[in-house]
């Protein structure tokens, strides 16, 4: 398997994949199914609003075979924006070869252009100990915070 990776910022033409790997993934990581007539929407959303965030992908040979989404969060306290990592999902074959590292790598870039990035930041499911591995490993500490949430 050629595992030489390509990462670009998605376009619409992308909006496919992105649905099927949050589908895949909420099933792999919470045991939860999500709708396609829910998640649809919600990812088109996204790309007629930039000024809330965008999605990145991965290709081998042409084939979608990861994205992440990437949302701000203003910051006071550092006068910038923490780009938030989230929905990452590469599809089980592609996984454990540097594909998530690239995508990581890629968007590091991108914020180097961008001087109101101040950061990083991403949440991961606790028994998910490969992914904290790897954030690990590309620098990324693991904060003393604890997320909670109120779905409306």
């Amino acid at each position: 398997m050629n595992t030489k990776i390509k990462v670009r910022k998605a376009t619409p033409k992308d909006t496919e994949s992105i649905i099927q790997f949050n589908i895949a993934m909420a099933m792999e990581t919470e045991n939860k199914t999500l709708k396609r007539e829910e998640i649809e929407p919600g990812v088109h959303g996204l790309f007629e609003k930039p000024e809330y965030g965008f999605y990145m992908v991965a290709e081998s040979e042409g084939k979608v075979v990861g994205s992440l989404m990437i949302t701000f969060e203003w910051s006071d306290w550092r006068n910038g924006l923490f780009w938030w990592i989230q929905s990452v999902y590469v599809i089980p074959e592609f996984r454990r070869k540097g594909v998530y590292r690239t995508m990581y790598l890629t968007i590091k870039t991108l914020a180097e252009e961008k001087p109101d990035v101040c950061g990083f930041r991403l949440y991961v499911e606790r028994e998910n100990i490969n992914a904290q591995k790897t954030y690990a490993s590309l620098g990324m500490d693991e904060t003393h915070y604890k997320m909670f949430e109120e779905i409306k």
